[in-house]
């Protein structure tokens, strides 16, 4: 009898342990050296990107003020195409992220901050792509081609040039960044830790496939991981999610909950005591099915607890990605969702 294919968004999945440790060799040498090349008179970051390269964008950005402490945001690339005023001092780089390279707005936005006189970076899965191409410096991922239209392994590579971009910026400064690249030589062991959860997911998917709401809450660098849950349940599932940081969602958002959405919040720090309070407060007066992805407390009583113990905040975050990747996929699968071609979504933006 013969198992059943798997789909090309779980393959991928399951990939990017070895993907993950691929890309570290190619990227740093034994002496803990990063290879590729960046200018070095920068003193702030923008990030321009979408979908998940947005996502990436976010998470990088935060990485940047909390590790090599330079000034760092992200932005949508259609709305940097509608400002008509943006950063363009000397001292700023413009870093632009796309999977495929031939994201159409994303390389509107490009050509649009070169017409500022600004240096420009690209991270992309494709070398030789326009984006490729137009830029003054380059990192390839690295991924090999991706065949789902969710991005699993092209947003985890990704994230780890952004980390390993940060580090190198860090660097620059006179900072040691030893300690960081030790622990992401561990990354794919714990990505492989975090395989052995899917037992785990599964029964937490098949109860998440019964919502046709979910509200995804986080704080901190985890928003931009809740971000990332929502959408690939989304494409995935075609489950209405909405996703906030925990305290705006305080503020009128969580009215929504009176619908009995199934609630979702992410951690990869310990939580703080204000998230704390928040959460015993939704608790308390809505009583939400809550799930919770990461760090928990004892105070907090969620229906379901996923989480991998890793001591290393920023390998901690690949785990929790891929928790949800996981995730969206299973819950797809319960509602016999064709995960690798969702209705009316298309791979490459042209």
């Amino acid at each position: 009898m013969f198992s059943k294919p798997k789909s090309s968004m779980e393959t991928e999945i399951f990939e990017q342990a070895n993907v993950l440790e691929n890309l570290l060799k190619i990227h740093v040498n034994d002496n803990n050296y990063i290879l590729f090349d960046v200018p070095t008179d920068i003193q702030k970051i923008v990030f321009v990107a979408s979908g998940s390269s947005y996502h990436c964008a976010r998470f990088a950005a935060d990485l940047f003020g909390n590790i090599a402490n330079i000034e760092a945001r992200a932005i949508y690339s259609s709305e940097f195409l509608l400002k008509s005023a943006v950063p363009h001092d000397y001292d700023i780089l413009y870093v632009f992220i796309t999977q495929s390279g031939e994201t159409s707005d994303t390389n509107s936005a490009l050509k649009k901050a070169k017409e500022f006189g600004m240096r420009t970076l690209c991270i992309t899965n494709k070398k030789g792509s326009t984006i490729w191409e137009a830029s003054d410096f380059k990192i390839d991922c690295c991924a090999g081609e991706e065949k789902s239209i969710a991005a699993t392994k092209s947003l985890t590579t990704q994230m780890l040039c952004c980390t390993l971009l940060v580090l190198k910026y860090a660097a620059h400064k006179g900072i040691d960044i030893t300690p960081y690249i030790e622990e992401l030589k561990n990354l794919s062991n714990f990505i492989e830790k975090t395989y052995e959860l899917q037992p785990q997911i599964k029964k937490c998917a098949k109860f998440l496939s019964k919502f046709k709401n979910i509200v995804i809450t986080a704080d901190g660098i985890s928003y931009a991981i809740a971000k990332e849950a929502s959408l690939k349940i989304k494409e995935t599932s075609y489950i209405n999610v909405y996703s906030n940081i925990l305290g705006e969602f305080m503020h009128g958002h969580v009215a929504i909950l009176n619908n009995k959405p199934a609630f979702i919040h992410i951690s990869v720090n310990e939580l703080s005591y204000t998230a704390i309070k928040n959460l015993h407060k939704i608790q308390e007066d809505y009583n939400p099915p809550m799930f919770i992805l990461g760090c928990s407390n004892e105070k907090i009583k969620p229906k379901f607890h996923i989480d991998i113990n890793c001591e290393s905040k920023i390998v901690k975050s690949f785990c929790i990605v891929v928790i949800a990747q996981l995730l969206a996929l299973e819950t797809a699968k319960t509602l016999h969702r064709n995960v690798d071609k969702p209705h009316g979504l298309n791979k490459v933006v042209k």
